[in-house]
């Protein structure tokens, strides 16, 4: 996510400066000063790298290459998914309600498995982990906890009304309710949306690609892209929704056994309090490092420190002995440990002091995947397909408890990640660049995390066909989510969208028809799904964004502003009003993007909350040691020379404004038009007045009777009538 690599919990890397400065291979500081320091007057040395130059710390050690076994497996799994795919083709028989729903005839128990595996997409699984590492675990448990709760909150109010409505998409319901425009502009909405969903999990599915086959990430988004567009195209909904459930029987049985095994063999569930590490003097009695406090300097049989005899340092003879035999020596990054959870993580912005928690963006996170994902063409989808209303009720509610189930697991394993491949791992990395305050670090400050970490741990720590399995797990959610948003692109924009077109321009002649609706779909997703292929490319693994969960949350807060609350009144509100309906949608979406680029957004997603672990790193002035260090008091910096900004970001504050600014719109206009018993105003009329939009196999070969409204008249082909 944007809060960018600064703020991961483990941050509190340390700084283990060379006693003599050292040449340095190349710039590695800002200040010119602390630069010419650490170039020194010495010798040449080999090239190395700034956090050894600067700071002491050992280069980050080369992972191993993954073992051949893992690329065969995956590609002999996403064959098989692609042949399940391909096979649908034979199934929908050239109809269009075949394509888009399945028929209406998914049973129970496929409901179920579709609709949780839409939701357990590699956002909940991969970009949970990933977020679980970098910062901790409310920061990637909000993803699955928003999703499934969305799932229940569909259950409760709008499955049943979503499976009676009898329509092919979830704009079609807009429609009926509110005309076309409110349609079109409802259809733009979740087409932006869901380009965005599909990006994120093209790039969880292209992360996992790229590293298990050796290939540069961008390439491996075009080939994930490519996979699910095939048999997406070919099959439609029976394809989406029966590859689903083998995606689903493989997928979350593998991440689950591998979420299960890693929390009960792993080394340690979290990573330990820091050891620390010795002087360059290899007859030293005590290292540089300082324990905290007299528990942990037990823990590792401390001993006086040279400097400072009151406090504990490293014992150096007993884990770094003169005879080079062992050196049992870390970083310094954990003085009192981590953990796998902060109980007050949601409640209080300062529980993972000494760094910054976003704890307003985790709410709000909740809050737009919560009530946004209401507003998903894929989740709607399956509600229509369902065989019964009651079906897709039940099938939601089993759903969500499903994502919580499998989903929640995977935020558990941001600590054990962060054990193995965390700043006080041998794979470590830091920016020499950076200095903070409350971390009493002068050099080095920021730790940045491995964006391949999580992968790395399943290709290493445990057995390889577990390892592999939950692999295969992140592919097949990818996938199943992946295949469902190119589904839902393709069909409403075919359907709901270029429908339209003829009758904005004063065109008789129609360029969708109920022969050719099934060609435009699957014409349509092609320009969709290289759309988001640009955009998954754009926003890599390694980028500050975060992009598996940051793109997830970006597609709900497009329709969560102005699609969610005329949805609700399309089935609580009695005759909701069209002009009431389309200024919602107009107004809440308008109010986003404004808000969007007024609102103080320094892209770390931090309130401005008024303590020191609010600060940005700063940049380091100072060539002097750390303050835990064991050394002269004259050779300690002074914290007061790195100067630091505050991070002020409002970033959640619009997502949760947008919706309620809509809510005021559709209560306003539609009371007043009751009150005053007319519409506020008559534009369009022909566009604004409801109609019911039928399938277009519904109809046998008998004649419809031709609806009128306004100066359009509407062939029986289109099965449009309006809604008196």
């Amino acid at each position: 996510m944007k809060r960018d690599m600064t703020l991961a919990l483990a941050a509190l890397a340390l700084v283990l400066a060379l006693a003599t400065p050292q040449a340095a291979q190349a710039r590695c500081m800002t200040d010119d000063g602390v630069e010419a320091f650490f170039q020194g007057d010495g010798p040449e040395l080999p090239a190395t790298c700034c956090q050894k130059d600067i700071c002491g710390i050992p280069c980050p050690v080369d992972h191993p290459k993954p073992d051949a076994s893992f690329g065969i497996g995956i590609g002999c799994v996403v064959a098989f998914f692609c042949a399940c795919g391909i096979a649908g083709a034979f199934y929908i028989g050239g109809k269009a309600e075949n394509f888009f729903v399945a028929g209406k005839s998914l049973p129970l128990f496929v409901v179920v498995m579709t609709l949780a595996s839409q939701s357990i997409d590699s956002n909940a699984l991969l970009g949970n982990a990933d977020l679980s590492y970098k910062f901790h675990f409310w920061d990637g448990a909000v993803l699955p906890i928003g999703l499934g709760l969305s799932l229940i909150i569909n259950g409760v109010f709008l499955a049943h009304h979503m499976n009676n409505e009898n329509v092919l998409t979830l704009p079609d319901v807009y429609g009926k309710r509110y005309g076309v425009l409110a349609e079109i502009a409802a259809s733009l909405c979740t087409c932006v949306s869901f380009t965005c969903l599909l990006a994120g999990n093209i790039v969880g599915m292209s992360v996992i690609l790229a590293y298990i086959f050796d290939i540069t990430e961008v390439s491996a988004c075009f080939l994930a892209g490519i996979i699910c567009l095939v048999y997406t195209a070919c099959g439609g909904m029976v394809s989406v929704a029966y590859t689903d459930v083998i995606q689903s029987a493989i997928g979350m049985t593998g991440c689950l056994a591998c979420a299960y095994w890693l929390m009960n063999n792993a080394d340690k569930m979290s990573a330990p309090p820091s050891i620390g590490m010795p002087k360059p003097d290899i007859n030293a009695t005590a290292g540089f490092y300082m324990y905290p406090n007299d528990e942990v300097a037990t823990m590792y049989d401390a001993v006086p420190c040279e400097h400072d005899a009151a406090a504990k340092c490293y014992n150096q003879q007993k884990w770094c002995p003169a005879d080079g035999s062992s050196c049992r020596a870390d970083n310094g990054a954990y003085p009192i440990g981590d953990q796998r959870i902060f109980s007050d993580q949601m409640t209080n912005p300062y529980a993972l002091t000494p760094f910054p928690n976003a704890i307003f963006w985790d709410w709000a996170t909740i809050f737009i995947l919560g009530f946004g994902n209401l507003a998903a063409l894929d989740f709607q989808a399956r509600c229509m397909s369902a065989k019964t209303p009651l079906a897709a009720r039940v099938g939601c509610l089993l759903g969500g408890l499903l994502t919580f189930f499998v989903g929640i697991p995977f935020s558990y394993l941001g600590a054990i990640t962060r054990f193995y491949y965390g700043p006080d791992s041998p794979y470590a990395e830091f920016e020499a660049d950076s200095c903070s305050k409350i971390l009493d670090l002068p050099q080095c400050g920021m730790w940045k995390p491995d964006p391949k970490a999580f992968i790395k741990l399943l290709t290493t720590v445990p057995p390889g066909f577990i390892g592999g399995w939950g692999l295969l797990g992140i592919v097949a959610a990818s996938m199943s989510t992946s295949d469902g948003a190119i589904l839902a692109l393709g069909t409403v924009f075919s359907h709901n969208i270029m429908r339209h077109v003829p009758k904005l321009m004063g065109m008789k002649a129609e360029l969708v028809t109920d022969k050719n609706l099934l060609l435009v779909a699957r014409l349509a997703t092609i320009p969709f799904a290289f759309a988001a292929i640009l955009v998954a490319a754009f926003y890599q693994s390694s980028a500050p964004a975060g992009a598996t969960g940051y793109l997830l949350i970006v597609a709900f807060d497009v329709v969560l502003a102005g699609c969610v609350v005329p949805l609700f009144a399309c089935f609580y509100v009695d005759k909701p009003s069209p002009n009431a309906g389309l200024l919602s949608i107009v107004g809440g979406t308008l109010m986003r993007v404004v808000l969007e680029f007024t609102l103080s957004k320094d892209g770390f997603l931090l309130l401005p909350f008024g303590k020191d672990e609010f600060l940005d790193y700063g940049t380091p002035t100072q060539d002097l040691y750390p303050g835990w260090f064991d050394v002269p008091s004259g050779d300690k910096w002074d914290s007061a020379t790195c100067k630091q900004s505050r991070f002020s970001d409002f970033t959640g504050v619009d997502s949760l404004a947008s919706p309620l600014f809509s809510l005021l719109i559709f209560v306003v206009v539609h009371y007043a038009e009751r009150a005053l018993g007319r519409p506020l105003f008559t534009v369009f009329p022909a566009l604004m007045t409801p109609y019911t939009k039928t399938s277009p196999d519904d109809v046998d070969n008998e004649d419809r009777s031709v609806a009128s409204a306004g100066d359009i008249s509407v062939k029986s082909t289109t099965r449009l009538v309006v809604t008196k």
